[in-house]
């Protein structure tokens, strides 16, 4: 009973420092971009972050999602000419991103005790932009799917 209770106690202890933390990096760490924006810097923390990027030449970026969650659609976006980066990293938190589906996506995200999922097909252009992804997904998840604009549902 004791090292339940130890146990128990200890695993309060952690995840209310978390909380804690979390809410210190919240008021530290503001997000920066907009839907003109051709580099953002997204953060949702206890929060959610919906952006649909209209940027006539798009760099990429970071995304932290830590307890919070950021949709991000690029459809209606274009790529630089020598295409993007982004870094995505989920703690306790989901990213989900849209990309046209003329776009190449190279994905390098990892995931623990979370969940990665690039869904993108290889596009017929071989001169094709790429975006490419770093990351992480801790006790988390990252969604990356590839539809066209005009036809997919949201």
């Amino acid at each position: 009973m004791r090292i339940l209770r130890a146990f128990t106690l200890t695993a309060i202890g952690f995840w209310a420092g978390m909380a804690a933390a979390a809410a210190a990096v919240k008021r530290a760490v503001p997000s920066r971009g907009d839907v003109e924006s051709d580099e953002v810097a997204l953060v949702a923390i206890f929060g959610g972050i919906e952006l649909e990027s209209h940027a006539v030449a798009f760099r990429g970026g970071s995304m932290f999602a830590w307890f919070g969650g950021i949709a991000v659609d690029l459809r209606e976006a274009q790529l630089a000419a020598e295409g993007g980066h982004l870094d995505l990293h989920a703690l306790n938190g989901g990213i989900a991103v849209k990309v046209p589906s003329g776009w190449r996506v190279q994905s390098n995200l990892q995931a623990m005790a979370g969940g990665v999922d690039v869904r993108v097909s290889e596009p017929d252009d071989p001169s094709a932009p790429t975006l490419t992804l770093d990351g992480f997904a801790a006790f988390g998840g990252v969604s990356v799917s590839a539809k066209s604009g005009a036809t997919a549902e949201n």
